[in-house]
């Protein structure tokens, strides 16, 4: 593969396994420095170790682990990389959990799939904007969403759900609530371009809330990795799919709901 990234710094979020492990490898082929974020340490070295053996250079791996049911963890992480790395070209929010069976709170007091698929994210591009600013407008922000956030509808009043609680709906939610948050990660000035991809039905750690059988997690990243090559235009806030811009659910481009969500999004991240 050519060196296309070979200037670039990419931090990919949930690395250690699925779409993630096999965007970071990518990545790494393409020349760029990429940040693999794990759960744990024992995890993120195991997930480096595979990407050397499959032909990465170690020389190119950053291993960062932050759980993300914990709001402090992810703080943490940004800073950590923010003062590693004072310029960061690429962010890739695929970080992802299913929601489970029964309402589960983290420590935080939110619904674990609302803090791990979207707050996380949020947060980081938040807390990440000097850096990907920096890169001088070239940053790109790719959060790596689903199709089912267009059944998704947000629970302004519960967004945990708790009164009346399903996992398809909350998992839905979360990804929604992404996807919405595309283009709040890239304000007007800052240099960044951000948006959010359908990376297909794949066969990772997420599929049995789908039920069907999914494609290589290869194939997931191949469409991730697209939207993160310079020559790709993209364009601020939009949701693809198969390589073009792709039919989102309504309330992604209605203002008001993007600017409720930003207002209820800095409140969940900040309560404590």
């Amino acid at each position: 593969m050519s060196a296309v990234l070979s200037s670039r710094t990419a931090l990919v979020t949930g690395a250690s396994s699925g779409i993630g492990w096999e965007t970071a490898g990518r990545l790494a082929a393409l020349g760029a420095t990429v940040i693999v974020h794990a759960r744990t340490v024992n995890e993120g070295e195991h997930a480096v170790d595979r990407l050397v053996a499959a032909g990465a250079s170690r020389d190119q791996l950053h291993m960062f682990a932050a759980d993300f049911t914990r709001l402090g963890e992810v703080a943490v992480l940004a800073a950590t990389v923010a003062t590693a790395f004072p310029t960061l070209d690429l962010l890739v929010n695929n970080a992802a959990v299913l929601a489970p069976e029964r309402c589960t709170l983290t420590d935080d007091g939110n619904e674990v799939s609302l803090q791990v698929n979207f707050l996380a994210a949020h947060l980081l591009a938040k807390l990440l904007r000097a850096p990907l600013s920096a890169a001088g407008g070239s940053a790109r922000i790719v959060n790596v969403s689903s199709s089912l956030h267009r059944t998704a509808s947000m629970n302004w009043n519960d967004p945990h759900r708790a009164k009346k609680y399903s996992r398809v709906a909350a998992y839905a939610q979360s990804q929604l609530a992404l996807t919405m948050a595309a283009r709040d990660m890239a304000p007007e000035g800052s240099g960044i371009t951000s948006v959010s991809v359908n990376p297909g039905l794949c066969d990772t750690a997420l599929l049995p809330l789908y039920g069907r059988v999914g494609a290589p997690a290869a194939e997931g990243a191949a469409a991730v990795v697209a939207l993160c090559l310079p020559d790709f235009r993209l364009t601020n806030g939009e949701y693809y799919d198969g390589g073009d811009i792709a039919p989102s659910a309504q309330v992604v481009h209605e203002e008001r709901s993007l600017r409720r969500l930003g207002k209820l999004a800095d409140q969940l991240v900040t309560r404590t």
